[in-house]
């Protein structure tokens, strides 16, 4: 086949099948999140392996696997999508009244559980046609490699080191201190470090493998560990959890204070001393430049600042 024809056959939605699929791994999953019926997808997968004369996916185990000849198919996809929507949006000034792209922020639930839905009726508030994108900081989606593929926008949360290589800005600090049952033992008669560390404690399930959180690092550092016995990956679940068990929550005051009023559970001091948690949200060189991206920030940073007034 001339490379001619073959481009002809190529089209911008095919694309965005290939790169959503290769991302997913499961032709279901990438359905659901293009919203499409899966035998469209499972056609058009069809139609990519012809093109590319090769598999692209094959059955590992329980699950499928990217062949090589996908594997570096995937920024190539990303990078071609993410030229597309900003083809005309920055290249004409960006109104958010009109805007029709799509807005993907990254964001763990640790900074305060009214963050994402303000955000989320700010930007439909003032750009009510773009979609939003919500993407969960889990194990299996480390926030440099969602930036620097075009998955996200701006990842949003709390670094003790964040990386240097990435844009950052400042949303705010908080206290460390701890959540527990309003029946817990320390409520009553305060507790030591050495108690501290030996209480059960529950703790978010690491964002990436590997990853260490800013409790813990800390820790660390000092040549402490404290008795991790549980671990959610949902944190606006945990303090439900917390309420109803014996088990410690270490995290910022902001987000404890939220669940006070309605829950059974107490705010007391860390017997530990730890630096002031520091929330920020973080983009790529690639978005740095880009007027909607810049608005989106904006958003983020304005949302965060009125967490801090009531």
């Amino acid at each position: 086949m001339r490379d001619q024809a073959l481009f002809d056959k190529i089209d911008l939605h095919l694309i965005r099948v290939l790169h959503t699929v290769l991302l997913e791994r499961s032709v279901s999953r990438a359905a659901v999140r293009l919203g499409m019926h899966q035998p469209a997808v499972s056609a058009a997968l069809k139609r990519l392996r012809a093109l590319a004369g090769d598999p692209l996916l094959v059955r590992s185990g329980g699950a499928m696997a990217p062949t090589d000849a996908a594997l570096r198919m995937v920024e190539p996809a990303g990078a071609i999508l993410r030229a597309a929507e900003a083809l005309f949006s920055d290249a004409r000034g960006f109104d958010p009244r009109s805007a029709t792209r799509t807005f993907r922020v990254a964001a763990s639930d640790f900074l305060d559980p009214l963050f994402l839905p303000r955000l989320v009726a700010r930007l439909k508030q003032e750009a009510p046609l773009c979609p939003i994108d919500i993407l969960p900081l889990s194990p299996d989606a480390h926030y440099h490699a969602l930036l620097a593929q075009g998955e996200a926008d701006v990842v949003v949360g709390n670094w003790p080191q964040p990386p240097g290589d990435l844009h950052l800005g400042r949303l705010f600090s908080d206290e460390v201190v701890c959540l527990v049952s309003r029946e817990h033992p320390a409520v009553r008669r305060g507790w030591s470090t050495e108690e501290w560390l030996a209480a059960e404690h529950i703790a978010p399930t690491p964002t990436h493998p590997g990853a260490r959180g800013v409790i813990d690092g800390h820790l660390d550092g000092l040549g402490l560990r404290r008795h991790i016995t549980a671990r959610c990956a949902h944190f606006s679940l945990i303090p439900e959890i917390v309420a109803s068990s014996l088990l410690v929550l270490t995290t910022g005051r902001q987000y404890c204070e939220r669940f006070t009023a309605h829950l059974p559970v107490a705010i007391l001091p860390s017997p530990v001393a730890f630096p002031a948690l520091m929330y920020y949200q973080l983009w790529h060189e690639r978005t740095h430049h880009s007027a909607a991206v810049a608005w989106l920030r904006d958003c983020v940073r304005d949302v965060a600042g009125t967490l801090r007034k009531q």
